[in-house]
């Protein structure tokens, strides 16, 4: 099955991965800076409520997808304490910034980064004891694919455990972000990131996106036999939990 947002393509020629990766590689440099100014800094309280579902669970081996810059990767390790950490991403000058973030911290013995195409992992079957995402999924030009990758990957009795952004289903918070995601959003993204075309695309890939209840049922169909989410911040994110 096809969803709306693989549809949706940051420029105008070449496959939706292709496009995808030049977007993150162009953002690069501005990325972190704009994640935490365009949410001012509650994306990082969304990261923490991702990584304490793994808590109790006490992961060792652990795969983050679409790591980009490695903060979600980064958190979890100070977090959880995984023997290894694996950042895997298409775009590799974002994950150049995250090994230099890596090694000042001091956590280089620990997180690794590997160039990967999430539709096609390397990794063996039940390689992991958790697989993480955080604002990367909807990118995906295959999502029940990405999904059902991250699944084989994953040991039996593995969780999974994604925070993406959402659009809020209520009213006003509904109305407002609507007006901050048109305006706001990509013209201030389009200043810092002089990209014209990724904080547009980041928008309308956050409107197509499956959420909620639908999203619960594409994890299911991806092999998870337990599924379950969480709206933050109005239902500007959404957590979710998976078991496999």
């Amino acid at each position: 099955m096809s969803y709306k947002q693989e549809e949706i393509n940051p420029y105008h020629e070449g496959e939706k991965t292709q496009q995808v990766e030049q977007m993150f590689d162009n953002i690069a440099p501005t990325y972190d800076t704009l994640n935490h100014r365009l949410s001012w800094d509650i994306d990082r309280g969304w990261r923490k409520k991702a990584i304490q579902q793994l808590a109790p669970f006490q992961p060792q081996a652990m795969l983050d997808i679409a790591t980009g810059t490695g903060d979600f990767a980064i958190l979890s390790a100070q977090m959880l304490h995984p023997k290894h950490l694996i950042g895997a991403d298409i775009s590799e000058r974002m994950m150049e910034i995250g090994r230099k973030k890596v090694q000042q911290m001091g956590l280089q013995d620990t997180i690794s980064f590997a160039k990967e195409d999430c539709l096609h992992l390397s990794y063996d079957d039940n390689t992991f004891d958790a697989v993480t995402a955080a604002f990367g999924i909807r990118n995906f030009a295959d999502l029940d694919k990405g999904l059902a990758e991250m699944c084989r990957v994953l040991k039996t009795g593995g969780h999974l455990s994604i925070v993406e952004l959402t659009t809020p289903v209520s009213f006003p918070m509904k109305q407002l972000f609507h007006i901050y995601s048109h305006t706001v959003l990509p013209v201030y993204g389009r200043l810092i990131s002089k990209d014209t075309s990724a904080y547009s695309y980041l928008t309308k890939t956050i409107e197509a996106f499956p959420q909620g209840e639908r999203m619960q049922a594409i994890l299911h169909k991806a092999g998870f036999s337990e599924a379950t989410f969480k709206r933050l911040t109005f239902g500007i994110c959404t957590m979710y939990f998976a078991t496999k």
